[in-house]
């Protein structure tokens, strides 16, 4: 093996979290050899599809309570070292300009997720980083001398490495000091996630927190929501479990053709998950009058039917909920459309409060993986410092991004977790590389 395949440090995936170590890193050492090694021909095909295409950077406002899996406090560490709004600047420095829309996303100017790759790929370039597409990894190894040996599949005829360094485009074997596994998970695996990086970690000494998908669309039982397909609003979903207490969350969702989609129920996608990997039934319902309770919730019944005697009570809680909902949510609870809001009876009133405030929600399963945005589970943050991204169990072997048991809300919280583990694992390895 010649000189040619010895690299200071060999990042797996060279997608968000990889390129973001190799810039930081690259910054913080220049005369390090950093080479970022692909199995896909062409890079970037998760940011490219992310935010509808435009890419969700970040968020105006991250804290570790955006996140499960992990230790909060240790989330919260890695945060701190490259914060959102150092993340806006350090785009801003690429010449990405960045806006704020709904809910604090912060997209690019352009509207181009083309924008957000390119402008990594062209400072990877002016920081002499070698970029090896089609060379997908398939086992590290430690070396008998100090280091890692990847090896990796020959690349095809057609394989384009972006390289600014002297690796052979047909070499199976590379040599690095160190290792970054940046490899994602298993979310939208026809961009390449495919969960090997897990095999990889597991080779190296890691254990694996089981996976599952998140923020995924969720499967409905029947088909009362093929009526509602299209139909958008504000809900807080509660996932209950046996045993625990139960999870809230708010925002937007959206009916379809297949179920439910929008951000609450992908939110809420992977606690159904998670409680199901436990091995236990997991019970999602809807609230759709938020910040209220029974009371008031009952209160705003009698102020409609005092205001509207003579309305039907589709028409009345029409005023409160889509019109396709308030006629779904009555025929499913046992009450006729039209029904006159001065003679509903305090039964049938109190039934309606009931499904406003814990609807059932019949979900058999998320789309999976193929639609999921996000893996749920993956390497421990215990088995790694999050001071330095190193694993405490392979000195020398640094993991980053979607590859650890972190899963962040939407809303550009798990691309803000590529980014700033990126940063920080770039100062584990110079502190690493520096002591030996």
């Amino acid at each position: 093996m010649d000189h040619a395949d010895q690299f200071d440090v060999l990042i797996v995936g060279a997608g968000a979290a990889g390129l973001a170590t190799a810039i930081f890193t690259a910054r913080r050492v220049p005369h390090l050899r950093i080479a970022c090694l692909d199995g896909a021909r062409k890079l970037g095909a998760k940011i490219l599809v992310s935010g509808g295409g435009r890419c969700n950077i970040t968020n105006v406002r991250v804290t570790p309570e955006d996140f499960w899996g992990g230790s909060r406090n240790a989330i919260r560490r890695v945060l701190n070292a490259l914060t959102e709004s150092q993340t806006a600047d350090f785009f801003r420095e690429l010449g990405v300009g960045l806006h704020e829309e709904q809910w604090g996303k912060l997209f690019p100017d352009s509207n181009s997720a083309k924008t957000v790759l390119n402008a990594l790929l062209s400072e990877a370039a002016r920081l002499s980083i070698s970029i090896l597409s089609a060379h997908r990894v398939v086992d590290v190894r430690r070396a008998e001398n100090p280091g890692f040996e990847i090896t990796c599949q020959r690349p095809g005829p057609r394989a384009s490495a972006r390289a600014t360094s002297a690796a052979p485009a047909d070499g199976l074997s590379l040599m690095g000091r160190t290792v970054v596994l940046a490899t994602g998970g298993r979310s939208l695996p026809k961009t390449g996630s495919d969960g090997l990086g897990y095999d990889l970690a597991k080779c190296l000494g890691h254990s694996i927190v089981p996976t599952t998908p998140a923020l995924a669309p969720l499967v409905l039982d029947g088909d009362f929501h093929a009526g509602l397909s299209g139909v958008s609003h504000e809900v807080e979903v509660i996932v209950r479990a046996e045993g625990e207490k139960p999870v809230r969350i708010a925002g937007p969702m959206l009916w379809t053709h297949f179920g439910a989609s929008g951000p609450a129920i992908m939110d809420a996608s992977r606690h159904w998950h998670r409680v199901r990997q436990e091995g236990k039934t997991p019970r999602l319902s809807l609230n759709f009058l938020l910040g209220r309770s029974f009371e008031s919730a009952e209160q705003l019944m009698i102020d409609l039917a005092a205001a509207q005697p003579r309305a039907n009570v589709r028409n009345a809680l029409g005023t409160i909920l889509p019109a396709r909902l308030a006629e779904t949510l009555l025929t499913r609870s046992g009450i006729g459309p039209q029904v006159v809001m001065g003679q509903l009876v305090r039964e049938d009133r109190r039934r309606i409060v009931h499904a406003l405030l814990d609807w059932p929600l019949p979900v058999v399963d998320s789309r999976g993986y193929n639609y999921a945005e996000a893996t749920a589970g993956g390497v421990p943050l215990s088995e790694i410092d999050a001071s330095t991204m190193q694993s405490r169990v392979c000195p020398g072997v640094f993991l980053v991004g979607e590859i650890l048991d972190v899963d962040g809300r939407i809303g550009g919280f798990n691309f803000q977790w590529a980014w700033s583990s990126g940063y920080v694992a770039a100062w584990g390895i110079e502190r690493f590389l520096l002591c030996r």
